[in-house]
């Protein structure tokens, strides 16, 4: 068993994105359209399960007040027909979506703000304020976490950029046999565990296995841990407490997690809008492999 090089960190938060993005480690060939859609999903113990999030291609865990995280799931040829529930955006997300070219944003409301900086960001704002038709409550659980999208009712994004999608690649050599990896938030825990008839690693929140209600366990194939900065932002909750920023342009230390191995190696991301790169110890590309992957941001 190998735990995450998160444990036992003080006040650490944690974000954990899924990625189609950023490993060169193929020629370039002609890719399909990709629509992008952004949307944010709540992720505290009342909002479980969530719905429609196995579709997606990118998935994102970003750390919020009070130690707790919230997702950012991108879908682009797979839209299923209902997701949520539906949260509001962050600061993390202004850096976070450029990289995806023009995409439609679905959330649920920000700090005011914030509100500025989302409607300057090359996005379509396809908020609950802005889109109403595309929402609607779940009465059987509860407010504030029962807000559900119909996708197929909101304006599609623009294609993801070619150069920014994720190339994968075959399991790269060496690596640390690895069957359980840990991180954790001052206030949550997110487990991978990997499971060899599946190929794959599952997923458990504070401890219980994490599924989505019409696709089951959440378990992707790759997982990437990458250290990440943080800062406080000047927004806070009505408890005071501050809204944390990830870093996600600089370059830091990442593992990634595939074929029940651990690969230690770098990240390096040069700018909003370019996605972020993997290597090995002596400059060879990391790959990921094929269908959803997570990547879990540290400071």
């Amino acid at each position: 068993m190998r735990r995450g090089l998160l444990r036992g960190l003080s006040g650490a938060a944690l974000i954990v994105l899924t990625v189609l993005g950023g490993v060169a480690c193929e020629p370039p060939r002609a890719e399909p359209a990709a629509p992008v859609l952004a949307v944010k999903i709540d992720n505290v113990a009342d909002a479980r399960p969530p719905v429609g999030i196995g579709a997606a291609n990118l998935i994102y865990v970003e750390p919020v007040e009070g130690g707790y995280s919230r997702l950012l799931a991108i879908f682009t040829d797979n839209l299923p027909p209902r997701i949520g529930p539906v949260r509001s955006a962050r600061e993390t997300d202004a850096e976070l979506l450029p990289q995806f070219g023009h995409p439609t944003l679905a959330y649920s409301g920000a700090a005011p703000e914030l509100l500025p900086r989302i409607a300057a960001a090359p996005l379509t704002d396809a908020s609950d304020a802005n889109e109403p038709a595309a929402y609607s409550r779940d009465r059987t659980r509860p407010v504030p976490h029962n807000l559900f999208l119909d996708p197929a009712k909101l304006p599609p994004g623009a294609d993801w950029p070619p150069r920014n999608r994720l190339v994968t690649g075959p399991v790269p050599a060496g690596g640390t046999p690895t069957d359980h990896y840990e991180v954790h938030f001052p206030s949550a825990t997110v487990e991978f565990s990997w499971s060899q008839p599946d190929q794959r690693w599952q997923v458990s929140m504070d401890g219980e296995p994490y599924a989505a209600t019409d696709t089951g366990r959440l378990s992707p194939p790759t997982v990437v841990i990458q250290q990440v900065r943080e800062r406080e932002s000047d927004i806070r909750d009505a408890a005071g407490n501050p809204s944390p920023i990830a870093e996600t342009v600089g370059t830091g230390a990442v593992v990634v997690l595939r074929d029940g191995r651990a690969f230690d190696g770098t990240w390096s991301r040069p700018a909003p809008d370019a996605a972020a790169t993997y290597t090995g110890p002596s400059g060879e590309p990391l790959p990921v492999g094929p269908g959803q992957v997570w990547i879990v941001l540290a400071p």
